[in-house]
């Protein structure tokens, strides 16, 4: 049976649905899985061994000039390829209007989540079959249920993401990757707590790791690493960059797309949450400790920029949500998952 999974972006949202391919295929295992997923985040799907091809889409890229992404023939090129294979099941894992669309241009029957369990309702109307999901369940779960319903089988037991390590194994590592890149101004730590960490772990004998990627991450982390004597990494590819996570004995994150990739890689891992709420999407694991701010009453307020008045923020720590997630806590959390992975219970 040939399955096409539409799950395009974000990072986090590609990361929620590996379990569910990782669980069908454990009770089917003659599923063959095709992956339409965001150019950037291909990597994913491409190393993990439950999925058979993996087809690149461009939306993000083609959506800053349609019409040059039309005249160059890529986008014909992209439905030559997705048309290529007739699928006996299309699962569009993300819910939206967009989603929808790639799963109707592709050949074959296309289900997902009901008109109430869809994050854009409209796109149920689309699909063959839909699956009622309940909303209040974490992402990771609401896959995992959607591909069970579908396929026949009963979801249930330990999640499993099928990540392994790129490179060598990281028992024994001594180093710390601190992912501390968002998309959101208000998911950011302040940088003097990044420093305060740093200097911490490294007294600890931790060699620290600051990855970069845009321009405002690179002055970042160019100020942790100037700071601290942590060691700043370039830009670099995603690939490249999962590579250098799977060596790291541990994590430190925000609310970021590579939280998730450290988290499904098996890191033991804090996570650093005010605006955003973990309860549905958040950073999901058995090593995982998620630290949430909850001392002012717009937390979690789910918004790109901080709307807390100036003059009410006594601590002058911005966002202020994250006043109470101390680098004396995060270091304590931290060095307790480790201890899990050292020293596992008999």
């Amino acid at each position: 049976m040939k399955v096409l999974v539409v799950k395009m972006s974000s990072m986090g949202d590609v990361v929620h649905a590996l379990p569910a391919v990782v669980e069908a295929r454990r009770e089917l295992p003659n599923l063959k899985f095709h992956w339409v997923v965001e150019e950037g985040f291909k990597c994913i799907p491409e190393t993990h061994p439950q999925v058979d091809e993996v087809i690149p889409i461009a939306i993000r890229r083609w959506r800053k000039n349609w019409l040059a992404s039309l005249r160059s023939g890529e986008i014909a090129e992209f439905c030559r390829i997705l048309k290529a294979n007739h699928y006996d099941l299309i699962i569009d894992g993300q819910g939206l209007i967009k989603s929808a669309i790639v799963g109707m241009l592709a050949k074959g029957s296309v289900s997902g989540f009901s008109w109430q369990s869809a994050r854009e309702s409209l796109a149920s109307l689309t699909y063959r079959r839909t699956i009622t999901v309940k909303k209040n369940l974490h992402a990771v779960e609401r896959q995992r249920q959607l591909f069970a319903r579908l396929l026949g089988y009963e979801s249930g037991g330990l999640v499993d993401y099928g990540l392994q390590p790129a490179t060598v194994d990281s028992q024994g590592s001594r180093t710390i990757i601190l992912l501390h890149g968002t998309s959101w101004d208000s998911k950011l730590w302040p940088v003097a707590n990044w420093c305060s960490l740093c200097r911490m772990a490294i007294e600890e004998g931790y060699e620290v790791l600051i990855p970069s990627g845009n321009e405002g991450e690179s002055r970042r982390a160019e100020a942790i690493a100037a700071n601290t004597g942590a060691t700043r990494l370039s830009s670099i590819p995603l690939s490249e960059l999962i590579s250098i996570m799977g060596t790291c004995s541990a994590a430190v994150s925000v609310d970021t797309g590579l939280g998730h990739v450290a988290s499904a890689l098996g890191l033991p891992l804090v996570a650093i949450y005010g605006a955003t709420d973990p309860t549905l999407t958040g950073i999901h694991g058995d090593l995982q400790t998620v630290l949430v701010s909850d001392h002012l009453p717009c937390i979690p307020c789910r918004k790109r920029i901080c709307r807390y008045p100036v003059e009410a923020n006594s601590s002058k720590i911005y966002p202020p949500c994250i006043e109470h997630i101390t680098p004396e806590a995060v270091w304590q959390a931290l060095q307790s998952q480790i201890l899990k992975v050292n020293h596992p219970p008999e």
